[in-house]
This record gives structure tokens, C-alpha cells and sequence, in this order.
């Protein structure tokens, strides 16, 4: 068995993505882009926490294509990608000891980019350059 990528628990991932999403749907910027697209918030947040067991814990049991989930949403644009990681570092600090939380930011930043870099491809505008609202 493989040694978690970050000393964290599957129970502190649920916690820290529970917490995430309260924040979330409060979010004046974010929320109403969820809202769009989430019915079933304890479906989603169990998804997302297998995505972090698997990115964390290499736990097997996430299946799917989040840039392809962030690209079809139609809603989510790269200057939204932001006050995202900056809510999801306050609830790691919030949940975490300081060492665990700074290397999960690092991982979620590194992820972030890649996502962000993906939708900026799809905003592209007919002038070559990104549509960052």
C-alpha cells in the first residue's frame, strides 16, 4: 500500500470538503455557479471527496474527467479560479495542522492551474485572446 501523499485521513477529506462546500453555496461569486449545476449536494461532495482520496490517499473509487466537467459547465471562467483556492486554503487552515494544509494548497494550486489552463483554451475569443470573465 502506498503512503498518503499528504498526512491526511479520508475522515479530515470529508471534513475539509463539507466544510469547502457550506462556504461555497454562501459565496457570493461562486454560489450561484454551483447552484447551476448541483441538485444533490451530499452526491457531490462525496464524489469530490473521492477525487481527494484518490489524488491524497491513492484510493481507487473516483471516476471522472473534472476538466471536462469544468469545460461543459459553460459557467465556470478562469477568473473564477481565484477566490476558489483562496476559500479552499481558508478551510484547509481551518481543518488542518499547518503542515498538512500547505502541502494540500500546493496540490490543489498545481490542479487549479491545470483547470484553469483548460477553460482559458475553451474561452479563447475569435481574436486569439482569453476571455478571463
Amino acid at each position: 500500500m502506498l503512503e498518503p501523499r499528504i498526512p491526511v485521513t479520508a475522515e479530515q477529506i470529508d471534513t475539509v470538503v463539507a466544510d469547502f462546500y457550506a462556504f461555497v453555496r454562501d459565496h457570493p461569486g461562486l454560489g450561484p455557479v454551483f447552484a447551476r449545476h448541483v441538485t444533490d449536494w451530499p452526491a457531490h461532495e462525496a464524489k469530490i471527496a473521492r477525487f481527494w482520496r484518490n489524488a491524497i490517499l491513492y484510493e481507487k473509487g473516483y471516476d471522472g474527467n473534472p476538466l471536462a466537467v469544468h469545460r461543459a459547465a459553460g459557467n465556470v471562467r478562469p477568473g473564477m479560479f481565484d477566490p476558489w483556492l483562496g476559500l479552499f486554503d481558508m478551510v484547509l487552515r481551518r481543518n488542518l495542522p499547518p503542515e498538512s494544509a500547505a502541502a494540500w494548497s500546493a496540490l490543489a494550486h498545481r490542479i487549479g492551474r491545470s483547470l484553469r489552463a483548460g477553460v482559458v483554451e475553451q474561452t479563447l475569443g475569435a481574436d486569439g485572446i482569453p476571455r478571463l470573465r
